[in-house]
């Protein structure tokens, strides 16, 4: 809904949502009109291409038409009608490219031409009272080169998209779609799992000895050198270097232990030195959503939505609506003066200045970040986790104080451990023990940032490990050699966190796309999440593969960072968005043409599985129909065995295994003995009879928490069309009796009210439900008889005009009474007690 908070504003300030213009409004005076646009109000039109290649890549925007969840075309109507009486416009969308998009259209839809109103753009990183007051004291215009790099990347996503899909739809099937960022996203994981499919496991060893010095305590320390070489463990032969060298197997290790234990263990080298640990920076966007990721198990798109809430204002009471954390969408790990000054106060006052460092810690953003904008921060850093706990949902608070507790960290002095390393010597073997302990918390007083996969072998330099005081030359008794056998591990498969990680790394996407990446491709069922892992599915193999073959030039991670740098030098005014595109679209073009030629003559593909058909043996492949994907046998025409594509989720998931072995154990068809298969229409999954054709016979699937249907009740009467046994079946109206022989006999029994003719035709009169559910009375001739009554007729002629039959219903004031259906009739009597069937009747008239 559009929202409105003054009648008589002078000033019009527009927004994306509601919640934004809520906290908004409250700093700005009764001069202002404070509306939400909710979000873009144009786009290219989704018919088609709405992009003129041939003339200069001009693209045609329009209105986005009106959907069931949202009136645009109202929202604009609205809009321009308080432009009209405004005296100037504010366009305060969010500080970024879709931002400026959003400004931009709404300058073109809303202002009006005739009387021109000054139109201005207003910028600000936090919704706080300072920060909105400084933003309308120096409003800009819209920044034409920052729209034009989200308008470079709207046509390059269209032009991809577009252009790509069909080959897909041609070639396997469905609607099938590409996308330039989503589809090198999905060949990540593919190559992942491609790399993980082709490990070859290597068996390791390693040697810890136990030992004793003269001080305690008893400590542990690795086999580090054998002849000089240094062991290196988890690698392969060929990727040892010269001066390396590891224990292959059992006998290796045994041959070596049996050797160590004749050796004497001596001390060779003790050393002991400081070392800091400086604290991590403020969250930027991709950051924030790893370390949600590995603590809470958020999803990169729960932990913007999340975010988003805690940035456009929660309520706190008196205090109304108050945005808590900067805007969210940064790649820079910049912070005002003001937020600094005030966080190391806070750390001087709560923390001592032990904690505080002698000048600010500043940090380096990565090249291509957009300092414009600050790192995400709280607005005030005195408003602590434990002060908003009553006040925030758990995630909110979650996320919040993880955000709080990161930015404080990043202003506190560094962590300081002693590490302490013993290289020990026994004959031309040599040990080494490290030990590390911490002498001052720093920032880890208040944060420790999470860490992905741990490999384990992999010694943690903060660990704390105590070893005892030893001297160069001291004698150690060996107590206890362990040998250990250890495997290699393949590559890890990408969680969110990681995958995120793995696109930043690789420059592909933007702090604004991480989480509509992730959603994508699941969504389009590319790759799909099992254990908090993404795991591609068969089709987004095929369709990656595909795309390779024709494309490998533009979906791959190097060519898109590349576009990415691209759009990067736009919005700075270095290049000129036509440009961008003549340079891409000549290269593509040519890819689209070779591989429109390589699909020619080609059969669509078939995804296979391994599933075994149950009817004549063969595989069991996918396919794509009107309504998705869905298994069908090899053998087709043959063999025309199809059903629904069983998740992969099942394999790990319990409760998808119950809901399998319930579809397993489905009862048979009522009607000709077959087994029922599951299939999907265009209401959704149901159960169907395995002879159709020949037999037709259908069974509803629960959703959620709703009752199955009860399955079809073969009943003893005949059909008086054909003679067939008729049917009890439960549809979506409920329960209704039809032939068995459906739909070569089309009866259907009606429930008709006795005694009583259409008024019409003299039909019978039936009860009937509507869409909604509720009940009324039309005739059985229906469509070519309408008559239709919303109140039950009942047997009795009208005594005051003689009209063949009554209406009856109940009402509160009234109770039950009946009434002639002839409106210019005002017979009208209560009903004491009414045998509705014989229209046998006592009771008093209320006819006037």
């Amino acid at each position: 809904m559009l929202t409105y908070f003054f009648q008589m504003a002078k000033s019009l300030v527009i927004v994306e949502s509601p919640a934004k213009a809520k906290t908004i409004n409250k700093y700005l005076g009764s001069d202002f009109t404070v509306m939400a646009s909710i979000g873009h109000i144009k786009d290219l039109p989704t018919k088609d291409l709405g992009v003129d290649v041939d003339n200069n890549f001009e693209p045609h925007y329009e209105v986005i038409p009106d959907t069931k969840k949202r009136n645009n075309k109202k929202v604009v109507t609205e809009l321009k009608k308080a432009a009209k009486t405004s005296e100037a416009i504010y366009l305060a969308a969010d500080p970024d490219r879709e931002g400026e998009a959003i400004c931009q259209h709404l300058a073109e839809e809303i202002v009006p031409k005739k009387p021109a109103v000054p139109v201005f753009r207003v910028m600000f990183n936090e919704i706080t009272k300072n920060a909105i007051q400084e933003a309308f004291k120096e409003p800009k215009q819209v920044n034409q080169n920052l729209v034009d790099a989200q308008q470079a990347r709207r046509v390059l996503d269209r032009l991809v998209g577009y252009k790509v899909s069909p080959i897909l739809w041609k070639t396997i099937g469905g609607k099938l779609s590409a996308g330039r960022v989503q589809t090198v996203a999905v060949r990540l994981v593919v190559e992942r799992e491609r790399e993980i499919e082709a490990f070859v496991q290597t068996e390791y060893w390693s040697l810890v000895a136990n030992l004793s010095a003269a001080l305690p305590p008893k400590f542990d320390a690795k086999l580090n050198k054998i002849d000089g070489l240094t062991v290196k463990y988890g690698k392969f032969d060929e990727d040892l270097k010269p001066t390396e060298a590891h224990i292959r197997n059992a006998e290796e290790a045994n041959a070596i232990a049996a050797e160590v234990e004749r050796e004497s263990f001596v001390v060779e080298s003790v050393a002991t030195k400081e070392r800091r640990r400086n604290a991590t920076p403020p969250f930027i966007t991709s950051k924030l959503q790893q370390e949600a990721a590995r603590k809470f198990g958020f999803s990169v798109k729960k932990t913007m939505s999340t975010a988003q809430r805690l940035y456009e204002g929660i309520e706190l009471g008196a205090e109304g609506a108050v945005g808590l954390i900067t805007y969210m969408r940064t790649d820079s790990t910049r912070i005002s003066d003001a937020a600094m000054q005030e966080v190391r106060g806070f750390v001087g006052g709560n923390y001592g200045e032990r904690y505080l460092p002698a000048k600010p810690n500043f940090y380096k953003s990565k090249k291509d970040a957009q300092d414009a904008h600050e790192a995400i921060r709280p607005t005030d850093v005195n408003r602590t986790p434990e002060s908003l706990a009553n006040k925030l949902g758990p995630d909110e608070l979650k996320l919040y104080r993880l955000i709080w507790q990161r930015f404080v960290a990043s202003q506190m002095t560094p962590a300081v451990f002693d590490q302490t390393t013993i290289d020990i010597r026994a004959g031309r073997f040599r040990f080494r023990a490290a030990g590390s302990v911490q002498k001052f918390d720093g920032f880890l007083k208040i944060y420790q940032e999470g860490r992905d996969e741990k490999p384990a072998d992999d010694d943690d330099e903060d660990e704390e490990k105590n070893l005892p005081l030893v001297k160069q030359g001291e004698s150690l008794t060996l107590n206890e050699l362990k040998t250990n056998q250890h495997f290699t591990d393949p590559p890890a498969r990408y969680s969110e966190a990681t995958l995120v990680k793995a696109l930043e790394e690789n420059g592909i996407g933007r702090p604004s796309t991480y989480a509509a990446i992730m959603t994508t491709i699941q969504d389009r069922e590319y790759v799909e999440k099992i254990e908090g892992r993404f795991h591609p599915t068969p089709l987004g193999t095929t369709v990656n593969d595909l795309l390779i073959e024709s494309f490998d030039d533009i979906f791959n991670a190097k060519y898109t960072a590349g576009m990415e740098e691209q759009l990067d030098e736009i919005e700075d005014g270095k290049l000129d968005w036509r440009d961008a595109l003549r340079g891409f679209y000549g290269k593509f073009s040519k890819d689209l043409e070779n591989a429109a030629e390589t699909i020619k003559g080609k059969k669509k593909m078939s995804i296979p599985t391994g599933e075994i058909c149950d009817r004549d043996g063969g595989r069991m492949v996918i396919k794509f129909g009107r309504f998705g994907q869905f298994l069908a046998c090899e053998n087709y025409p043959e063999c025309k065995n199809t059903r629904e594509v069983g998740a992969r989720k099942e394999e790990n998931d319990p409760a998808a295994m119950g809901d399998r072995d319930r579809a397993e154990e489905v009862p048979p068809c009522e009607l000709c003995g077959r087994e029922m298969a599951l299939k999907k229409g265009r209401f959704g999954s149901f159960y169907g009879c395995t002879g159709y054709p020949e037999c037709k016979n259908i069974r509803k699937i629960a959703k959620g928490e709703q009752k199955p249907a009860p399955p079809p009740e073969i009943l003893d009467e005949k059909c008086p069309k054909d003679g067939a046994n008729l049917v009890k079946r439960h549809g979506r109206f409920g329960e209704f009796t039809s032939c068995s022989n459906y739909p070569k006999c089309d009866y259907v029994k009606r429930d008709v009210v006795e005694g009583v003719s259409c008024p019409k035709d003299g039909g019978e009169i039936a009860v009937k439900k509507s869409r909604r559910g509720k009940v009324f009375y039309g005739c059985v001739n229906y469509p070519k008889c309408d008559a239709v009554f919303w109140d039950r007729p009942v047997n009795g002629s009208c005594p005051k005009c003689s009209m063949p039959f009554l209406l009856e219903k109940t009402t509160k004031k009234d109770g039950t009474i009946r009434y002639c259906q002839n409106e210019e009739c005002d017979y009208k009597m209560s009903v004491d007690n009414v045998n509705v069937t014989s229209g046998d009747k006592t009771g008093s008239s209320l006819a006037a």
